[in-house]
């Protein structure tokens, strides 16, 4: 995997905005993906009162969804918790942990939003330019647009919208139990990010990659 690390790390909300407006002309929302053999995911916890992030990274099988490799980093914690810009407090610590697998997925799905997002340059947007593999938002809340009402069943998905435009969809992962906010992050179509996601989640709310990611992240495996 190359993992495209810039010089440093922005440390405030200005420099932030400057890299988002920058890199974000080279998201790709359109399906450039392989055959996905392996598909990862990605969370991030924090220790010592949020002074270091810890990265948990797994790596599945699919679509039987094995658990085949994992890797954990940390590092201090640089940048505050501002909404908007969780990529530049958890991507650092991510691409760390990435740098430890020795198998490269296919596909990445992001506990954190897509182009779903005020400037669509969410944390999987730039993991994804990041590192030049597909990538998904699939997160537990909503960061901006609106939708009409979502049936119950899982499955059912309605299209999350922000100014006319259609920027991820709200995805009924369990029955009865609150949605997820999919949308592309990188080299994927936000049909694609819905139908891996839902095949990424044969039985509880989050993507079995979710689960597994959360539990290294959080000292929990």
């Amino acid at each position: 995997m190359k993992i495209r690390h810039p010089e440093t790390w922005p440390e405030t909300a200005a420099d932030a905005i400057a890299i988002q407006e920058q890199l974000k002309s080279l998201v790709v929302t359109g399906d450039r993906l392989e055959a996905v053999r392996y598909v990862a995911g990605v969370d991030v916890g924090f220790l010592d009162n949020y002074t270091i992030s810890q990265a948990g990274v797994a790596v599945l099988s699919f679509p039987d969804l094995q658990l085949q490799e994992t890797a954990i980093a940390r590092r201090p914690t640089t940048f505050p918790y501002l909404p908007g810009f969780l990529s530049f407090r958890e991507v650092p610590v991510i691409l760390d942990a990435l740098e430890k697998l020795t198998m490269i997925p296919n596909l990445m799905i992001c506990d954190g939003q897509g182009i779903a997002h005020p400037k669509r340059f969410g944390l999987a947007c730039h993991l994804g330019i990041a590192i030049d593999v597909p990538t998904i938002g699939a997160a537990k809340s909503r960061l901006i647009g609106t939708h009409q009402e979502l049936p119950p069943e899982k499955g059912s998905w309605r299209p999350l919208k922000d100014r006319g435009e259609t920027i991820g969809a709200v995805v009924r992962s369990r029955t009865n139990v609150r949605p997820l906010y999919v949308s592309p992050g990188h080299r994927i179509s936000l049909e694609s990010a819905i139908d891996y996601t839902l095949q990424c989640t044969p039985k509880y709310r989050l993507p079995e990659t979710t689960r597994w990611a959360d539990r290294l992240a959080s000292n929990r495996v």
